[in-house]
Order: structure tokens, then sequence, then C-alpha cells
């Protein structure tokens, strides 16, 4: 929606000029067959990227997690996860409910960590009892805070004691690049497989990418055709993506930078509290009383301003929010002050 100022989340974003022209003018195939040129390049560029050997594009991120899980995992198996992570809680069971594969929810912590010794715990014994642990998996960003340095490679070293793959939930892995000033192969190299989304902070309008083996990507292509993710002429799409990944991943320090100057600014305002103390990349939780709630909700109207429901809010900043737009969410909560 043009002019208003949507805080609800990074998968608002509205393609660029540029984008739209190379959408337009995108060479395409059945990529089914495999024969889109676009959707080729973009996989490729993706695989090169997080130095892995292959990729798979797809129409979301939810799709692409839940073909990584049955690409790992068979009937009766087990993967461990967090209980607030996506995989676990937002992506509608699809892996319990399709896949037959059973999550071991263990609680995340407030760095976005599983406890090492509980994950380890959690792990069963080779025994006819018990489902057949098969994976871990992770997320990065969570809640917009990246994983803390060396965390993936103390997981990995349980993983390999216990014979486990590896997959990570990356949604939003390019967040954590760029606040780490880190390569996305550097905070990928522990894990045999890796979702990234393009809609969301990156700007892309539809689309998502499994990374991994020749020999998994070619078993996820497999479940991709059965959950009904083979596209056809897909390249007007992964021409969105490509562009995406090529300019729009420096770029989301500005989101970060916007996110922690109105974390600054509204901390400052009576009534509103930061329960995290902080912005993490370009996600900043606030809490706000009832009434205050109900206050902003009677004035957003008239800044054009979109609000995620709920008293803690989840603000996120990204590619159509700009300066001005960050001074007008500001005088919205001095005025509802």
């Amino acid at each position: 929606m043009a002019g208003v100022i949507d805080l609800r989340s990074d998968t608002v974003t509205q393609p660029c000029q540029n984008m739209r022209a190379l959408m337009a003018s995108a060479e395409t195939g059945d990529d089914v067959y495999g024969e889109d040129p676009s959707v080729k390049q973009l996989e490729s560029y993706a695989a090169e990227l997080l130095n892995k050997q292959a990729a798979v594009f797809c129409p979301s991120g939810t799709q692409s997690n839940l073909m990584g899980l049955l690409s790992h995992c068979g009937r009766g198996d087990e993967y461990i996860v967090g209980n607030v992570a996506h995989t676990y809680l937002y992506e509608g069971g699809g892996a319990a409910v399709l896949g037959s594969i059973q999550p071991q929810p263990l609680t995340l912590q407030a760095d976005a960590t599983m406890d090492l010794s509980e994950l380890e715990k959690a792990i069963k014994p080779k025994d006819v009892h018990y489902a057949r642990t098969k994976l871990i998996c992770l997320e990065n960003t969570h809640g917009g805070l990246p994983l803390p340095d060396g965390y993936t490679q103390n997981v990995k070293a349980i993983a390999q004691r216990h014979g486990l793959s590896m997959h990570l939930d990356g949604a939003r892995l390019f967040n954590a690049v760029v606040a780490g000033n880190k390569s996305a192969a550097t905070l990928t190299a522990d894990f045999d497989s890796v979702s990234i989304c393009l809609s969301k902070g990156l700007g892309a309008p539809v689309g998502s990418l499994l990374v991994g083996s020749n020999k998994f990507i070619d078993e996820a292509r497999h479940w991709r055709k059965m959950l009904g993710g083979g596209m056809r002429q897909a390249g007007i799409i992964a021409a969105a993506g490509l562009y995406a990944l090529q300019n729009n991943v420096s770029r989301l320090s500005d989101d970060h930078r916007r996110a922690s100057e109105l974390a600054n600014a509204l901390g400052q305002i009576d009534g509103v509290s930061i329960p995290l103390g902080q912005a993490n990349t370009n996600m900043l939780y606030v809490s706000v009383s009832q009434a205050m709630r109900e206050r902003l909700a009677e004035r957003a109207a008239n800044y054009n301003i979109l609000l995620p429901a709920g008293e803690q809010m989840r603000l996120v900043t990204h590619l159509n929010i700009n300066d001005d737009d960050l001074k007008a969410i500001i005088e919205l909560f001095q005025q509802a002050a």
C-alpha cells in the first residue's frame, strides 16, 4: 500500500522498479524439466554463496524447511528443535502431518540457543522403544537475534558424535551476515542443509531456496514436486530473487540502524518499555499498557502507520521504511503517551 508505514513484518516489502524490470524481461523455461535459465542461475548463485553444491528454488520458506525435514527424516524419525522456533511453532505441524516426523522441542533460551547439555540428553538411544533421532534444526536469526559465535560448531560436535544431520532455518540469515560482518558461507558451514528466504528483508516478492549437497537437493526436488512446489516458467520470480541476493544484502545495515534508533527513541517515552533492552538486527520488541495500545490504535491511521496486534509488539524495519518514516513512528508513540 503506497504511503503506508507498515511495521508488522519485513514480508510486506514491495519490489523496486529495477527488480520489476528484470522480472519483466527474465528469460524463462519449464523449471520442472530443469529448463528455466533464470531459475538455474539463481540456484547456482545461492549454492556458491553458501559454499554448497546445489540449491532448489521453491515458493515459500515453509515449504523449503519442510522439504529439508522430509529429505533428512523418514516416518518415525525425530528432529530436535527449539520450542518457539519457526519450523516447530509456525509452520502448521507439516513435518508431523505430512512426514510422520516427530519433533522434540527444547526450551529456546534468551540468546536463541538450546542448552547444549539438554540437547545431547534429548538424543534418543538406539532402542526400539524410541523414535530415531536424525536431525538437529537451528534458526538464524531468531526474533532478530543472530546465533552466538561458536554455537553452531558446538552443536555440530554433538551431531557428529551421534551421527546426526543439521538443518538451518535461515529465513533471515543475511541479517546475521550483516550484523556479524561474516560471510553466508561461514555462518552455514556447519549445516548439511540451509533454507534461505528471498521475500523478507531482501525484498523479493516471493520465493525461498533450499541449499545442500547434490544428493540432498535431488531428494528435495522429489519432495518439492510432491508438495505442489513444482513451478513452470518460474524465471519471472527467480529474476527478482537473484536481484535481491546481489543488491539487497548490504543495505540490511540500514534496517538495523533504524531499528536501533527507534529503540533508543521509544525507550525514552513514558509508558513504553523495551523488554530486550535493545533492537536485534531489524526487529524491536515493545511493551505498552492496554490503555496506550488503544491510544496508538486510535492515532495510527493519522500517520498512515500499521502496527502489529498485541500488548507486546514486534516492530520490524525494512527497505520500505526510511528516516522520515522513523520520525513519524516516534511522533505517534509520543502522542499516544
